[in-house]
C-alpha cells in the first residue's frame, strides 16, 4: 500500500492512494497512531472497504505522511558519498578505517519535519544551503538489540527523505564536536508517500529502485538503492544496540553519491561555490516507487545575533 497524509477542506486525513484517488480514513487517525498500536494493515483494509471519504489526489494537499514521528535518525551508509564531499573539500578520499566498523548516525530534528510539496526557507544566516537525496525507513514493529539479519523485518515502509543542510553551520557543528545541530536543524522532507515494505519489494530484490535528485529541472545525480555500503539491517540493527526501536521511527539511509551540493563544489573555498540553493530554486527528488517531491526554496529568516562569552566577560 502506498499509504499519505492530505489535508482537505481544512481537514487533515491518512489515508491509502488508489490511483489518482485517495481513500481516507476517519478524521484524527494518523499514520503515528496506526504505527503505534500496530493496526496499519486492518485500517489499510478498512480504507479499501468502507473510507470515510474519497478524494482526487490533485484536489488535496498532501503532508509528509509522519507529521511528527517519535525520533529521527540519519545514517551514513553510501561511504561514496563521504569521499565525495571529502574530494571537494581537497581532503584525502581514503577513509579512516573507523566507517569500515559501524554504520554513522546522528539524531535529526523531528519537530522540522515538512511535506513533498512545501516551501523550505533558508537556515537563518546560511549562505551555503544544500539539499541530500535519502531514503528513510520506517519502523513498523519496535526491538532493541536486533540481529541484522532480521532487523529488515522491523520495517513497515520507506519514503523520500530530503536532509536539507546549512553546510556553514555545519563547519561550526563540526568544530565544536558534539554532533549536528543548526546545519540540520532547519528541515527534513518526508513523502510524498509512505510506501510498505511489501509494495517496494520487487524493486529492491531486483536492484530497480532508482534515486534521482535535480535542482530546477536539471537532474544533479542518479543512484541506486542498492549500492548502499552499509545496509538498512545493519544499520538497524547497530541504532538497536542497547536502545529501543520504536514504531514510527524514521531511520535515513544517507546521501546517495552525488545527491548534494557539496560534492559538486568546483572552488577552492566552498563559499566560492557559485551552485548553492538561493531563493526560487526548486528542488525534486524521485524515487522508483516511491514517487516524487518538488519544493520551492525561500529567503531565510533573518539570524538575531548572540553576544559572545568573550564580549560579555570583557576579555
Amino acid at each position: 500500500m502506498r499509504w499519505v497524509t492530505y489535508e482537505a477542506s481544512a481537514v487533515v486525513r491518512t489515508g491509502v492512494l488508489d490511483g489518482g484517488s485517495v481513500r481516507g480514513l476517519a478524521t484524527g487517525t494518523t499514520l503515528e497512531y496506526l504505527l503505534a498500536t500496530g493496526s496499519l494493515e486492518e485500517a489499510g483494509a478498512d480504507a479499501w472497504r468502507s473510507p470515510a471519504e474519497v478524494r482526487e489526489l490533485a484536489e488535496v494537499r498532501v503532508l509528509a505522511p509522519l507529521r511528527r514521528p517519535p525520533s529521527v535518525r540519519d545514517g551514513l551508509c553510501f561511504l561514496d558519498h563521504l569521499r565525495g564531499c571529502y574530494r571537494a573539500l581537497g581532503r584525502d578520499t581514503d577513509l579512516p578505517e573507523v566507517w569500515s566498523r559501524s554504520p554513522a548516525f546522528y539524531f535529526a530534528n523531528a519537530d522540522a519535519i515538512v511535506g513533498p510539496y512545501d516551501d523550505v526557507p533558508i537556515s537563518p544566516g546560511s549562505t551555503m544551503f544544500d539539499l541530500e537525496l535519502e531514503v528513510g525507513a520506517v519502523i513498523g514493529r519496535g526491538g532493541r538489540d536486533l540481529h541484522p539479519d532480521r532487523a529488515e523485518e522491523h520495517i513497515v515502509g520507506f519514503t523520500l527523505y530530503n536532509d536539507w543542510t546549512a553546510r556553514d553551520h555545519q563547519v561550526v557543528d563540526m568544530a565544536q564536536g558534539i554532533g549536528m545541530a543548526k546545519s540540520k536543524d532547519g528541515a527534513i522532507t518526508l513523502g510524498p508517500t509512505l510506501v510498505t515494505a511489501d509494495e517496494l519489494e520487487p524493486f529492491r530484490r531486483d536492484g530497480r529502485l532508482e534515486l534521482t535528485a535535480s535542482v530546477n529541472g536539471v537532474e544533479l545525480t542518479r543512484g541506486e538503492l542498492a549500492r548502499m555500503d552499509w545496509t538498512f539491517g545493519e544499520l538497524l540493527a547497530y541504532v538497536s544496540r542497547g536502545a529501543d526501536l520504536t514504531p514510527g521511527a524514521v531511520i535515513g539511509s544517507g546521501t546517495v553519491p552525488g545527491g548534494c551540493l557539496l560534492e559538486h563544489v568546483d572552488t577552492p573555498d566552498p563559499g566560492d561555490f557559485t551552485g548553492w540553493l538561493q531563493p526560487g530554486d526548486v528542488v525534486s527528488l524521485a524515487g522508483t516507487g516511491l514517487g516524487e517531491t518538488r519544493q520551492v526554496v525561500t529567503p531565510a529568516a533573518a539570524a538575531i545575533p548572540l553576544r559572545s562569552v568573550a564580549a560579555r566577560s570583557g576579555t
